[in-house]
């Protein structure tokens, strides 16, 4: 059987539980990191040597890294629904993907790390706003793709909106005023019509204050 360790409110956890209620797919889950440890001891770190959240066992594989597990599991279980065989069709997800690792997470993640996880009364306002700034930029770049079309590559949903979508919920929620943007309000509100959206990604992160390890 699948087995998968992390905090059910850590956002990259949150990517591979999406996609493991996407495929329906028999799991057991192990929590690990932040409040409940196990990251440091030497055999979360045999699987791990970065020794953070999520990893997998299936069938004897270890894997690490969110994108990579979203990828793998739906290359594996998906079929053509989640994986593509078109080398074009699967070239945008993977775009979209790594644009999401390398530019939008570090700064959605950012503001989120710099006003909700920070004390208020150790708010960096500049650094805030910095954060708010550049997620601005990456939401109405993603914004104008919105416009033409209901998900991140096209008209149907795929696995590249899975770690896009995950950090929309904590956008939303965390309690900054946010700028009116249509097209991603549309979008937020497609994405929240999937059962394993609801399940697995719209949960409290109330346990993450105060906390290091994420």
């Amino acid at each position: 059987m699948l087995r998968i360790w992390g905090r059910r409110s850590s956002a990259n956890v949150q990517k591979a539980m999406w996609m493991i209620g996407e495929l329906n797919l028999a799991h057991e889950h192990i929590p690990a990191g932040g409040p409940y440890g196990l990251t440091n001891t030497p055999e979360f770190r045999t699987m791990n040597p970065n020794m953070l959240v999520p990893v997998i066992k299936d069938d004897g594989m270890i894997m690490w890294e969110s994108n990579a597990i979203v990828r793998y599991l739906a290359a594996n279980y998906g079929g053509e629904d989640y994986w593509p065989a078109n080398p074009r069709t699967r070239a945008l997800i993977d775009q979209w993907m790594d644009w999401s690792a390398t530019i939008y997470q570090p700064h959605i993640n950012g503001l989120f790390w710099a006003y909700w996880r920070t004390p208020n009364n150790q708010h960096n306002t500049k650094q805030i706003a910095e954060f708010q700034d550049l997620t601005m930029r990456d939401l109405m770049l993603l914004g104008r793709i919105l416009e033409q079309q209901p998900f991140v590559t096209g008209e149907l949903f795929t696995i590249a909106d899975i770690p896009i979508a995950t950090h929309l919920y904590r956008y939303f929620t965390m309690g900054l005023p946010v700028s009116k943007l249509p097209n991603i309000e549309s979008y937020y509100s497609r994405v929240q019509k999937r059962a394993p959206y609801r399940e697995h990604v719209m949960i409290s992160y109330e346990e993450l204050r105060g906390k290091l390890n994420f």
